[in-house]
C-alpha cells in the first residue's frame, strides 16, 4: 500500500493507493461504522461487507436526489447510528456524492470515508469534498463541501466494472491532462485502454497521478474561488445535456472537451483539437451528438460558474494549461449553433 496524506483547509485525508479491502477494518471499525453502497456493488462484494450494517441504495444517476438522501438519513436513524458514527461510501461517484452529503448533514455532521470502485470514482469523483444531489435536469444544485477522512483505493474492485464504465471514467483523466499535464497526454496518446486494464503496475501510477494531481488543485482552492475553476473543463456543457439524454458523465464530458477546444480556438489560439479529438476516440469516448441547443442554453445559464451574466468558461491555451474565461451567453450561443 501507498499512503498520500493530504491537508484540505476542511480536513484531511489519508489516500490509501494499491490497498485491499480487508484494510478496511482498520480505518472503518464495523461496530461504529456504518456502508452506503448501491444494487450493483452488492452483488458483488455482499460477503467482503458483511461485518458492517449497510444500507442500499438503487444504481444510477437517478438516485442523486433529496428522496434517496432522506431515505439513507431515516435508516440510519433507525440503525440507531450517533454523532460518533462513521459512514463509508462503498461505490461509484453517485454513492460517494450521497455519502458525502448525509455525513455533513446527519445529526449536524458525522464523519465519512470513500472506497471507490470505479474509475471515475477513482480519479475525481471521490476525491475533493464536493458531495450534491441533482434537481431534475440540474446538475448538483444542492451540496456542501466536505472532506473524507479517507479513500482506500483496491484496484481489483475494477474486475467487476463494466467495460463502459472504464471509458467513462478515461474523460476525467483525460480532462485532467488537458489541464495540467501534457505529459500525461502524451502517455496516453502511447496506450490503449487495454494496456491499462492489462497491466496493474501502469493502472497505479496512472490513477495515483490523476488522484494527487486533483488533490493538489483541492488543496491549494477547496471552495472553488480560482484554480480548482479549471477541473470544470468540459463541464458546462456536459451539465446541461448529461441528465436530459441520460448519458454517462464521462460521455458527456468528453463532448463538452470537445465544444470548449473549439471555443479556446476562438478566444486563445488553442493548437491542439484535433488532437484531443483523436485521444478520445483512441479510448472509446464520443465527440459529438445531436442535442436541443436552446435547452442546453438554458441550462448552461443555471450553471454554478455564472457570475454577472457571464458564464466563466474553462478553456485551454495550449494542452496542459487552461484559462478561465467569462463569456457571454451570446458568445456560446453562435458557437453551439455550428
Amino acid at each position: 500500500m501507498t499512503e498520500h496524506i493530504i491537508a484540505f483547509p476542511g480536513g484531511t485525508t489519508r489516500f490509501c493507493f494499491d490497498a485491499d479491502l480487508e484494510q478496511l477494518r482498520q480505518l472503518a471499525p464495523p461496530e461504529k461504522s456504518f456502508i452506503l453502497t448501491d444494487e450493483n456493488v452488492m452483488i458483488h462484494y455482499q460477503r467482503e461487507l458483511k461485518p458492517w450494517q449497510v444500507i442500499t441504495i438503487p444504481a444510477g444517476e437517478a438516485s442523486k436526489s433529496l428522496e434517496t438522501v432522506d431515505d439513507v438519513v431515516r435508516q440510519l436513524i433507525a440503525l440507531d447510528a450517533g454523532r460518533d458514527a462513521l459512514l463509508v461510501g462503498v461505490g461509484g461517484g453517485v454513492v460517494t456524492d450521497i455519502a458525502g452529503f448525509v455525513a455533513g448533514i446527519y445529526k449536524r455532521g458525522i464523519r465519512c470515508g470513500f472506497v471507490p470502485t470505479s474509475i471515475l470514482a477513482m480519479v475525481d469523483a471521490a476525491i475533493g469534498g464536493k458531495n450534491g444531489v441533482d434537481i431534475g435536469a440540474f446538475k448538483n444544485m444542492i451540496g456542501l463541501v466536505r472532506q473524507p477522512e479517507f479513500l482506500l483505493y483496491d484496484y481489483r474492485l475494477l474486475q467487476t466494472l463494466p467495460e463502459e464504465e472504464w471509458i467513462n471514467g478515461w474523460a476525467e483523466i483525460i480532462k485532467h491532462a488537458c489541464i495540467r499535464d501534457e505529459a500525461m497526454f502524451g502517455l496516453l496518446e502511447q496506450h490503449r485502454l487495454e494496456d491499462f486494464q492489462k497491466n496493474g503496475q501502469l493502472l497505479h501510477k496512472l490513477v495515483m497521478k490523476n488522484a494527487l494531481l486533483k488533490a493538489g488543485i483541492v488543496a491549494q482552492d477547496e471552495l472553488e474561488q480560482g484554480d480548482r475553476k479549471l477541473l470544470n473543463f468540459g463541464h458546462t456543457l456536459a451539465h446541461a445535456i448529461e441528465n436530459v439524454y441520460q448519458l454517462p458523465h464521462g460521455f458527456a464530458v468528453a463532448i463538452g472537451m470537445v465544444f470548449a477546444a473549439k471555443l479556446s480556438e476562438q478566444h486563445t489560439g488553442f493548437p491542439a483539437t484535433g488532437r484531443l479529438v483523436a485521444l478520445l476516440e483512441r479510448y472509446g469516448l464520443p465527440v459529438s451528438m445531436d442535442f436541443d441547443k436552446d435547452q442546453a442554453l438554458h441550462l448552461m445559464q443555471a450553471d454554478k460558474k455564472k457570475a454577472n451574466g457571464l458564464i466563466h468558461y474553462i478553456l485551454l491555451e495550449t494542452l496542459g494549461k487552461a484559462v478561465i474565461q467569462p463569456l457571454s451567453v451570446d458568445t456560446l450561443r453562435q458557437q453551439i449553433a455550428l
